[in-house]
């Protein structure tokens, strides 16, 4: 992994390893991602429950898409095909969900426990081609590492 997510890695194992409710460490753990990386506009994590991506802790501008159907825009299709998406372009997609008129660029990275999804950590930019395979690197981690709040609040 790249060293500039080094740092903020660190700092979410330490957020997750508190005693403060799972929802409270998901919100910080966002925050960290978003004022370490400013590319990270909004940053979230859905949580999968039934047949339906909820949404959770978030920073950024407020969304109309808090449940979002598994198959539709780009969080619904990582959870359809079971794979992380990065998308360099928004514009250029059919099923796109717009959370905002002006982001380009989104990544999407699934939350894993063991074999099953339990949700995603999403990701916004307003510049295309912001996200890259460094940072699908740097978010499968921190999945990883948030993965046991993730199901706590599923």
């Amino acid at each position: 992994m790249q060293e500039r997510f080094a740092g903020t890695v660190r700092a979410i194992r330490e957020v997750a390893a508190t005693d403060a409710p799972p929802t409270d460490r998901l919100q910080e753990a966002m925050a960290l991602i978003q004022q370490d990386h400013p590319h990270y506009e909004w940053v979230g994590v859905y949580i999968l429950r039934d047949d339906a991506l909820e949404l959770g802790p978030f920073v950024g501008a407020p969304t109309e898409h808090t449940e979002i159907p598994i198959g539709r825009g780009v969080c619904g299709t990582a959870a359809a095909t079971r794979a992380n998406q990065i998308i360099g372009d928004v514009r250029k997609l059919d099923n796109y969900l717009a959370c905002s008129a002006t982001v380009r660029s989104e990544i999407v990275v699934l939350v894993w426990d063991r074999e099953e999804i339990i949700g995603e950590i999403d990701a916004d930019c307003d510049e295309v081609g912001a996200f890259t395979a460094a940072d699908e690197k740097f978010l499968t981690v921190v999945a990883a590492i948030l993965a046991p709040l993730v199901r706590a609040v599923q």
